[in-house]
């Protein structure tokens, strides 16, 4: 399939999902209901449920519809915190990088002809430091997850590398989730899910990979500077 091809066929799903308003049905109220009916099918049909499930978060996530937050609560209320754990960590890194490849193969010549001149620092800052500056927007949940799945795609980094430091980077704020989705029936609203001092953590944990950068450069410079005496 060529690149209009598979241009179409996105904006296609995309355009097909908010016409007929499938974004009504991944809302807190109905991961409820869902959780009520469903029950009774996974424990009779866990596995296939299971498959299903990461199939579908892989696509919403791919796609960059809205639903995830509440696909992440669903996933903890039916199949249990360790579990659902397993399937959105590897399901939300995988639909990350095939939208960051999907940003990539559709533009990324096209805007690196154009904008060639611009991108070549960001090209050596994300050549230089382009996992840690990854890292720390993954452990910040209110980065935007569409944009940086979208900027990341335009870069050089390797999509191997930036598969492996999503993952890593999303399963702090993800065990949050779904932390919270095991006590579905008792949530009321989405914005009680990250109170300030749960924010606070997570923007010190994007902090952490650059100050043990920092640590570790002026270790290695102190040694340098001894053996030199």
């Amino acid at each position: 399939m060529d690149r209009k091809k598979t241009i179409i066929v996105i904006l296609a799903f995309v355009a097909l999902w908010f016409v007929f308003e499938f974004n009504h049905l991944l809302t807190l109220e109905n991961a409820k209901i869902y959780q009520a009916q469903l029950n009774g099918y996974i424990n009779d049909n866990f596995l296939l449920a299971s498959v299903l499930y990461f199939i579908l978060y892989i696509v919403i996530t791919a796609l960059s519809v809205p639903g995830s937050i509440i696909l992440t609560l669903l996933g903890a209320a039916l199949f249990g915190f360790w579990w659902s754990l397993l399937l959105v960590s590897f399901a939300s890194s995988i639909g990350a990088t095939l939208a960051f490849l999907f940003s990539r193969y559709l533009l990324q010549d096209w805007v690196q002809r154009r904008f060639s001149g611009k991108l070549k620092a960001i090209n050596r800052g994300i050549e230089k430091d382009g996992s840690l500056y990854l890292l720390t927007l993954r452990l910040i949940p209110l980065s935007p997850f569409f944009m940086i799945n979208l900027l990341m795609g335009l870069t050089t980094m390797p999509a191997k590398k930036y598969y492996l430091f999503s993952q890593l980077g999303m399963l702090p704020a993800t065990a949050v989730f779904l932390n919270a989705g095991t006590q579905l029936a008792d949530i009321n609203s989405l914005s009680g899910l990250l109170s300030p001092s749960v924010l606070l953590s997570f923007a010190a944990l994007g902090l952490l990979p650059f100050i043990s950068k920092f640590m570790i450069n002026r270790i290695k410079q102190n040694k340098i500077y001894r053996n030199r005496q």
